[in-house]
């Protein structure tokens, strides 16, 4: 059945990070949400993905985004309410701040499809009886 589904902090993989960083995975069969708390004064390892596409949305605090774009390292604050499409940029996040940062990071794999017109039609409106 089509029956919305409301998941939990139970529901999650909890995993707390040696860098300090708490994460709650929930990962579903198409796509993955995690929510994050990254403390004061910490440094995610930076990284980069073959095949996922990252989309971080900050939620409180700021973070900073670093990234290497031609051989030269970049650096851009992130504040509450931003979005950030990581692509497969090498980057890695730090909360340079002296409170905690929380972001909900959403993960899929794209296939190259377009599908804007999609998302922005597939929407149905039922009538009142």
């Amino acid at each position: 059945m089509n029956l919305p589904e409301i998941f939990s902090k139970s529901d999650a993989i909890h995993v707390e990070k040696i860098n300090g960083t708490v994460v709650d995975y929930f990962i579903f069969p198409e796509f993955e949400i995690h929510r994050n708390r990254i403390p004061p004064h910490c440094t995610q390892e930076w990284h980069f993905h073959s095949k996922i596409e990252e989309v971080i949305v900050v939620t409180q605090g700021e973070l900073v985004l670093s990234w290497m774009e031609n051989g030269n390292l970049k650096r851009r604050p992130v504040v509450q309410d931003e979005i950030i499409r990581v692509k497969r940029s090498i980057h890695t996040l730090s909360n340079e701040t002296d409170f905690p940062c929380l972001f909900t990071v959403f993960r899929f794999v794209p296939d190259g499809v377009d599908k804007r017109e999609l998302i922005k039609q597939d929407k149905t409106i039922l009538k009142k009886n």
